[in-house]
């Protein structure tokens, strides 16, 4: 398929590596190349510039962290990276999506998941299991209550309509959810969510989660519904 997204793979260990690769290429996705710590993911992405990088964020040396930050930092355009981790989302999770990580999958995720993650990501989504991903962003915010929030100029910049979408988004709330919601279409959602993203200056939802946070728009532990549903 000359339109399969391009993928590499990086995790020490070679088994995940070598099962991941048959996952993706028994669906036509091409894995170009692998790396097995953080330094080679940044050599293997400036050399075969690929769609997608799922990158495994503790490793030997150079962790996966870093390594996400050198990519999106190095390329004009740079490649959406998942986070691959085990069972306990931390910190380096919540980093790495606040670096501008697309998302986050657990290793033992299903083959249909994983192939439809890689796919969902290169169409230039995020990739967000809603209630996890405001749980870890609760939680890591949180970490930072002590200081106080200061909203990003461009705040103002959104529609009232925006603000609900955005807080609305960053509770976890799916297209479908947040059309239901509003009363709106899912393709009216979506341009609220694109120009959301165009106004801030973000790249996909997962940072839209996280400035909703970081900003005060949500606090982490309040309740779900703060804003009218219109």
């Amino acid at each position: 398929m000359a339109d399969a997204p391009r993928v590499v793979i990086v995790d020490d260990q070679a088994l995940v590596r070598t099962g991941f690769r048959m996952i993706l290429a028994a669906d036509g996705i091409d894995v170009v190349a692998e790396a097995a710590d953080g330094d080679a993911a940044v050599a293997a992405v400036r050399r075969t510039r690929p769609d997608v990088v799922l990158m495994d964020i503790r490793m030997p040396g150079t962790d996966g962290l870093e390594a996400t930050r050198r990519i999106l930092a190095d390329e004009t355009a740079p490649p959406r990276i998942v986070v691959l981790t085990t069972y306990d989302l931390d910190q380096y999770v919540y980093a790495a999506l606040a670096a501008g990580a697309s998302g986050f999958l657990l290793k033992d995720v299903t083959p249909e998941h994983l192939t439809a993650a890689v796919r969902l990501v290169r169409s230039g989504d995020a990739l967000l299991a809603p209630a996890i991903t405001r749980r870890l962003v609760e939680r890591f915010a949180a970490s930072s209550s002590g200081r106080s929030a200061t909203p990003h100029r461009e705040l103002a910049a959104l529609t009232p309509r925006e603000l609900e979408v955005l807080e609305a988004l960053a509770r976890g709330h799916t297209n479908a959810e947040l059309a239901a919601r509003f009363r709106l279409s899912e393709a009216t959602v979506k341009t609220h969510v694109a120009r959301i993203l165009q106004k801030l200056g973000l790249r996909d939802r997962a940072q839209a989660v996280i400035a909703a946070y970081e900003t005060g728009l949500v606090t982490p532990g309040s309740a779900g519904s703060g804003t009218s549903a219109g």
